[in-house]
């Protein structure tokens, strides 16, 4: 349990909205986090589930959706480790606005929402961290809403494309840059449908500009995806 504990009081460090926390306020918040585990595919909580804990990602990611009731759902952020998730459950404790799921078998830190409101309770700088946080979230939202409201599908989806190549820039190689994303999630980050998400990937692909295969998408020439960009 000591290991644990010790690791749970690291991982707690490396969040920025809890760094400046010192380290027997971390010890003791390790001390009552549960380790969580949950494979690639499973839902962390659904949008409407009651609120009672927070979570820090320890390994793997998360991707936060908000769901349509045609069935439809619009990607809001992707997390890795250290980010928190569910934060608003701090505040609140009202049920969850969004729903989590895990993008690959993730390792997560649970602590109770009443534990973290304390927190805040005794530290005035981690609940101005907090909002600042929530801003940044707010705007990344509002900022892929409009994207969705005012560009055409082939748009989306183009942007969609050239943020995950930007984000492996490193892994550009001679024959481009490969995702490894199904249709779906592509069709959940664009805020379309996958049938849609398949259409235009079929256009792309007669242009040269990628190769499509299952679960994956290679973009072969990144900067012509600009001309779809608009």
């Amino acid at each position: 349990m000591a290991v644990e504990t010790i690791g749970a009081a690291e991982l707690l460090a490396r969040v920025p909205l809890l760094a400046d926390l010192d380290p027997g306020e971390l010890e003791r918040i390790a001390q009552v986090a549960i380790p969580r585990s949950f494979p690639k595919g499973a839902r962390v909580f659904h949008e409407g589930d009651t609120s009672d804990a927070c979570y820090v990602v320890r390994e793997g990611e998360v991707r936060v959706t908000r769901e349509h009731s045609d069935g439809r759902a619009i990607a809001l952020a992707t997390l890795g480790p250290g980010e928190l998730v569910g934060e608003l459950a701090m505040l609140d404790g009202e049920v969850r606005s969004a729903s989590v799921e895990a993008l690959t078998d993730v390792e997560l830190l649970a602590v109770s929402a009443a534990d973290m409101r304390g927190l805040l309770e005794r530290n005035a700088d981690i609940t101005t961290k907090l909002v600042v946080k929530l801003a940044e979230r707010l705007r990344e939202t509002n900022e892929r809403i409009s994207r969705q409201s005012f560009q055409t599908v082939p748009s989306r989806v183009a942007g969609v494309l050239s943020q995950l190549v930007n984000e492996q820039s490193a892994e550009l190689g001679r024959d481009g840059v490969t995702i490894r994303m199904n249709q779906v999630d592509l069709a959940q980050l664009a805020g379309t449908s996958r049938e849609s998400v398949s259409r235009f990937l079929a256009v792309l692909e007669r242009a040269g500009v990628v190769r499509v295969g299952r679960g994956r998408v290679t973009v072969l020439e990144p900067p012509r995806l600009r001309a779809y960009i608009f």
